[in-house]
C-alpha cells in the first residue's frame, strides 16, 4: 500500500515538472484555444483551468498546461519572459511560470503526511493566530479585487485604443483604394512623370 502511494506521488511530481502555470487569460479563452497556442512550443498533454471562486466571471483566469516534457515547459517560460504572448487577440499579455504542488486540485497525499482538522477554542494560543490568518485572507481578497478591477479597466481602455487604431488604419486603406479606383493616382503619376504598375 505504501509503495503504491509513493509511486503515485512520484508520477504526480513528474507531471508537476512538465506543467506550467499560465495566468492573465481572457475569460473567453477555451481549452482548444490554449492547445492551439501552446502546441507551437511542443506537445500539449492537457489543459486544466483553475476555477475562480472569489472574483467576478469577467476577471482574468488561470490554467495549468501540461506539456510532453519538462524541457518544453522550461522553454515556454523562458520564451514568454522575453516575448509577450497574446491569446485570442486580447490586449492582455499572458504570463507563465513553473507550476507548484498547491496549484493542483487533484494532487495525491504526500507519503507519510497526515492532515488533522479541529476547531480552535478561544482560550487556546492558536486562536489568535487563526484570527490573524482569517483577517489577512479577507484583506488579501479585498486588495486583489481592487487590483483586478483596475487591471480590467486598463485592459478595456487598451482594447478601445486598439479598436480606434484599427479603424483609423482601415479608413486610410479605404481612402487609398478610392484614390486608386477613381483614377486620381494615375493623374498624379502623369503630372509628376511617375510610372504606376498594376499589382
Amino acid at each position: 500500500m505504501g509503495s503504491s502511494n509513493e509511486e503515485e506521488y512520484a508520477t504526480f511530481m513528474e507531471k508537476v515538472k512538465r506543467t506550467i502555470y499560465v495566468d492573465n487569460l481572457a475569460p473567453q479563452v477555451t481549452d482548444s484555444v490554449m492547445k492551439a497556442a501552446f502546441n507551437q512550443f511542443g506537445n500539449v498533454i492537457s489543459v486544466q483551468f483553475i476555477p475562480n471562486y472569489l472574483e467576478p466571471k469577467n476577471m482574468p483566469q488561470a490554467a495549468l498546461v501540461e506539456m510532453e516534457n519538462p524541457k518544453q515547459a522550461g522553454e515556454i517560460i523562458t520564451e514568454m519572459r522575453s516575448y509577450p504572448l497574446m491569446i485570442s487577440g486580447m490586449p492582455r499579455p499572458v504570463r507563465a511560470r513553473e507550476a507548484k504542488l498547491g496549484m493542483f486540485e487533484n494532487r495525491p497525499r504526500k507519503p507519510g503526511r497526515r492532515i488533522q482538522c479541529r476547531w480552535v477554542d478561544p482560550t487556546e494560543p492558536d486562536f489568535e493566530v487563526a484570527k490573524k490568518i482569517k483577517f489577512l485572507v479577507r484583506k488579501h481578497a479585498a486588495e486583489a479585487s481592487v487590483v483586478l478591477e483596475r487591471q480590467r479597466a486598463e485592459e478595456e481602455k487598451l482594447a478601445n485604443q486598439q479598436t480606434e487604431t484599427l479603424k483609423a488604419h482601415y479608413r486610410k486603406f479605404e481612402m487609398l483604394d478610392g484614390v486608386l479606383e477613381d483614377g486620381t493616382a494615375k493623374q498624379l503619376a502623369r503630372h509628376y512623370n511617375m510610372h504606376i504598375s498594376d499589382v
